[in-house]
């Protein structure tokens, strides 16, 4: 509160001899309240202006529609078997109900998660498939008028193909202060990026002022929220191999490990990983691996992931496996001349994505050396993106093959 004094002309209210409170204006959410002062036919007030605050943000009026993105041609061959869209939601809506299944023991609160799957209504324009993001919430509108939402007063909508740090309260704080129709978070971009996003010119207090594709109709009241913490699209194959990389280096942008934002993930109730005799720099390890006298430098190694004596691995992020091979199995398939999950002795890997149950032998080299940018070779078992090798999921790559 900042009083100020000023002299002003008495027209009633008051006699010579009193003093006291003689008026009030309210404008808005603020108060102004004079106090006068005896002196002849002029005053002196204190003029004191009282500013409501704002309503704090509450979570339980908030509910957040995460969307599940396109064809996810950008990620292919990755989304050739599992979900970044709904046009293949059988993985995804797996996930869900392993990670979310609320009856196993975890609790998120009173939140709730449901699948909002693409869909059909009656009627011409509800024959059509969703026809873009914007038009997928649109069709989801209704949901939010039902009964047991009818608390909600902010709705979230959220990119699900985005990596990124985010207390969603503070955004929507943000939004609430602002008294803005729609806030929109984003990020600075420079010039070597910049023309693969949507983009959006905004003023001095934040009010979004041109679109890099202009809205048609009558202009739209909305604000941004500039967002300062890590956030990366991870929708093509370079930036999801580099976003997963970065995790593994010395000085992090993305920090897994901050006890302020934990991460909770599905328990898989893994042993821990065995290493024998290894180098290991800057990578991470995940559970349940068999490491023997292997390098691994700058790497992911997912989840019950085997490499043999001999293996270098630089630049490149192993997905793991879905299952375990035992070590009879193992034996017994390399007897036959077969190859079994992992990856065999010998072999020397580079800036490379495997994905999940590939089968790679022994004295095998990827590199790319010769700096392929773009190159298809399904029935091979590989791609190239952006010059980095994809091997497919549940590939074999035979013994002594070079990439």
């Amino acid at each position: 509160m900042k009083p100020k004094v000023l002299p002003i002309q008495i027209n009633g209210g008051l006699s010579d001899r009193d003093t006291g409170f003689w008026g009030d204006s309210v404008k808005g959410r603020s108060k102004t309240i004079f106090w006068g002062l005896r002196s002849g036919r002029r005053a002196l007030a204190l003029e004191s202006s009282f500013l409501e605050e704002n309503p704090k943000a509450d979570p339980k009026t908030v509910a957040s529609i995460i969307l599940g993105g396109g064809a996810g041609t950008r990620l292919y061959p990755l989304t050739s078997r599992r979900a970044k869209p709904a046009y293949n939601s059988f993985s995804l809506n797996r996930h869900l109900a392993r990670t979310y299944n609320f009856g196993n023991g975890m609790n998120f609160g009173d939140g709730f998660v449901e699948v909002l799957a693409a869909t059909q209504t009656p009627g011409d324009t509800g024959k059509r498939w969703f026809q873009g993001t914007a038009d997928a919430v649109r069709q989801f509108i209704w949901v939010f008028e039902d009964a047991k939402h009818k608390n909600i007063e902010h709705i979230v909508i959220l990119s699900g193909d985005h990596l990124y740090r985010m207390d969603y309260m503070d955004f929507v704080q943000k939004h609430i202060d602002t008294n803005a129709d729609i806030t929109v978070s984003c990020v600075p971009m420079d010039d070597s990026r910049a023309s693969d996003y949507g983009l959006m010119k905004i003023d001095e207090t934040g009010q979004i002022i041109q679109f890099a594709e202009k809205p048609k109709g009558s202009a739209l009241k909305a604000m941004a929220y500039l967002f300062s913490d890590y956030w990366e699209d991870i929708g093509t194959i370079k930036s999801f191999f580099d976003a997963n990389l970065a995790l593994t280096e010395q000085h992090l942008k993305f920090d897994l490990n901050d006890p302020k934002t934990p991460f909770y993930t599905s328990p898989r109730f893994l042993p821990p990983t065995k290493v024998e005799k290894c180098r290991i720099v800057d990578a991470i390890i995940s559970h349940g691996c068999f490491l023997r006298e292997c390098s691994v430098q700058h790497s992911i190694v997912g989840v019950r992931s085997r490499l043999d004596y001999g293996v270098e691995l630089k630049d490149t992020m192993m997905m793991g496996a879905d299952y375990y091979q035992t070590e009879s199995e193992i034996a017994s398939l390399l007897a036959e001349g077969k190859v079994p999950i992992g990856v065999g002795h010998n072999t020397k890997i580079s800036n490379c994505i495997i994905d999940k149950n590939a089968k790679i032998g022994k004295d095998v080299i990827i590199a790319n050396k010769d700096g392929v940018e773009e190159a298809e070779r399904a029935d091979e078992g590989f791609y190239i993106r952006s010059g980095i090798v994809v091997l497919l999921k549940k590939t074999t790559i035979k013994d002594g093959t070079i990439i």
